[in-house]
């Protein structure tokens, strides 16, 4: 049965006198308890609701059974207020601490007309970093009004500042001392930085938030926090030292160093060979993503990746529908780390020769030096041609994502092993087992790699030690020329690993030497458990 417009008006004019209501009771009770101005919770604006969150309503019932609820009928659906502890909860029951941190009401979300919403500026690709506007994604009373992002700092690592804070050993309101913290290797602004098209992923002045926000933290208050820092370092790997030790890298005393002499149980020098330590620079990157950036990147429309976003992570962001004015998301996924060797200045230097590796993570290899893949010995041979390129005059860097498993997670790839390994290990079956169990070979999808590239003022590069066709097709695309490509070389590879070189070389990617068609890949078979059981 249709509604009258009789009715329609009835039901708004209730929702106006509730409106009313809550706000005078809010008001009186600001007054009981003293709170200041800056820690009521926002309200809707009275006097341009209506249209508005009636489309909204409209729009979302359609397309889904779960309606997003208009601020009118949902009075509780303010921003959070957060309370202003000046040292650590520690005591006290869970209820009292809870109370002392959150004095507010649960308030799921805001709107872009509520009452007292200001977002601080933000025009994404700007020159000059105070015109483009500082990330500001903080609920803390000082902030929320201003939010002009959704999502929290420090990706997955949010999740354990949640739990630092219900146990009571860090307050939400603790304020970072940057003094001391300021790079030691510049990564100056590059022409790539104010062009909205070639970095969405992150923000370019991650790095430089305390200098050039300096007023808005320090004066106005504001809760801005840096999402990349910069620092050095030396490397110690033993794959090095062993290279060293045969002569393959040369201890120059600048990029590769001796290592100091290693000591005894019983606390002597030791004659033993020490190694090798290895400068370089270091930056690492926490995700921002621009989100209409983000959609065109991926040639999907900004409200559909929204909707996707919202829904795969279980409905944790309703912002990402709520406010849409808002084009900042900071998403709960793993940063990136950056490695230079070599002069960091000469990445924009194009008379320069650079040395690329873009690896992604894979812990089983990188770090417990699984034989299944060849993901470490391929990260071990690229550092060493960057170590030889930047002796040379060059500069070497590697771009460690961490996107494991093909971005389908250790859970996922271990199941893949178990599939491979009890179903006959064999070249032909590899990408169609993980097929199986994920519905998709990968999902690091290499759209948003080059970023990083351009960030750094990498404009070409001479050679990149990577077989895959994915980021080698995102780089170019990117505008970025590559001149040479190495793949790993055959007597690197672990036995058991040649059952993913020969997949890749027959699914397309990079091979200098060896090609293999499809018919060839049942003749490469992996070890079975049986075989790997000593």
């Amino acid at each position: 049965m249709p509604v009258s417009d009789a009715i329609l008006t009835q039901i708004l004019a209730q929702l106006d006198a509730m409106q009313v209501s809550q706000q005078t009771m809010q008001a009186k009770l600001d007054a009981i308890t003293g709170n200041k101005k800056d820690t009521t919770p926002l309200e809707p604006k009275h006097d341009s609701d209506h249209g508005r969150s009636s489309s909204m309503t409209s729009d979302n019932a359609a397309s889904s059974p779960i309606a997003v609820a208009p601020p009118k009928a949902s009075l509780s659906s303010a921003a959070p207020t957060v309370g202003t502890p000046k040292t650590q909860i520690i005591g006290g029951t869970d209820k009292e601490r809870e109370k002392l941190l959150y004095p507010g009401r649960v308030n799921l979300t805001t709107y872009p007309d509520q009452f007292g919403i200001e977002p601080h500026p933000m025009q994404w690709g700007a020159a000059d970093p105070k015109t483009r506007g500082a990330i500001i994604c903080s609920r803390l009373p000082s902030s929320i009004k201003h939010r002009n992002a959704v999502g929290a700092h420090s990706g997955s690592y949010s999740i354990y500042r949640a739990l630092s804070i219900a146990m009571g050993s860090l307050s939400p309101t603790h304020k970072p001392d940057y003094s001391q913290t300021e790079p030691p290797v510049s990564i100056p602004p590059q022409p790539s930085w104010s062009d909205p098209s070639k970095i969405v992923s992150f923000d370019p002045y991650g790095h430089l938030v305390p200098s050039v926000y300096h007023k808005e933290i320090e004066e106005d208050g504001l809760d801005i926090r840096p999402s990349i820092a910069v620092t050095k370092a030396h490397l110690k790997m033993s794959e090095l030292d062993e290279s060293a030790r045969k002569g393959e890298i040369e201890v120059d005393g600048k990029i590769v160093l001796k290592s100091r002499p290693a000591t005894n149980a019983d606390g002597s020098v030791s004659n033993a060979y020490s190694g090798v330590e290895v400068a370089v620079s270091k930056a690492a990157v926490e995700p921002v993503w621009y989100l209409p950036g983000v959609a065109e990147r991926f040639g999907i429309s900004e409200s559909l990746l929204r909707r996707a976003l919202f829904e795969d992570t279980g409905g944790m962001y309703p912002e990402l529908i709520t406010r849409p004015d808002i084009k900042v998301f900071l998403p709960p996924i793993g940063n990136l780390t950056v490695y230079i060797f070599g002069n960091p200045a000469f990445m924009s230097d194009k008379s320069k020769e650079l040395t690329l590796r873009v690896h992604d993570e894979c812990n089983g290899s990188d770090v417990f030096g699984s034989d299944i893949c060849t993901c470490k010995p391929y990260l071990t041979y690229a550092i060493e041609e960057c170590i030889r390129g930047a002796q040379k005059g060059g500069v070497g860097v590697v771009v460690y994502f961490r996107k494991e498993g093909r971005a389908l997670g250790e859970v996922t790839k271990y199941l893949v092993y178990n599939l491979r390994k009890r179903g006959g290990d064999s070249a032909d079956k590899y990408f169609k087992s993980t097929e199986l169990i994920a519905g998709v070979k990968d999902m690091r999808f290499q759209a948003l790699m080059p970023d990083v590239l351009h960030w750094l003022g990498i404009t070409k590069i001479d050679k990149m030690v990577s077989m895959s066709d994915m980021k080698y097709d995102a780089i170019v695309k990117s505008g970025i020329p590559i001149l040479h490509r190495y793949d790993i070389p055959d007597h690197l590879i672990p036995p058991d690993s040649r059952v993913e070189i020969d997949a890749k070389i027959a699914a397309g990617y990079f091979s200098s030497g060896k090609q293999v068609t499809e018919a060839d890949l049942i003749k490469t078979v992996g070890r079975t458990w049986e075989e790997a059981e000593h």
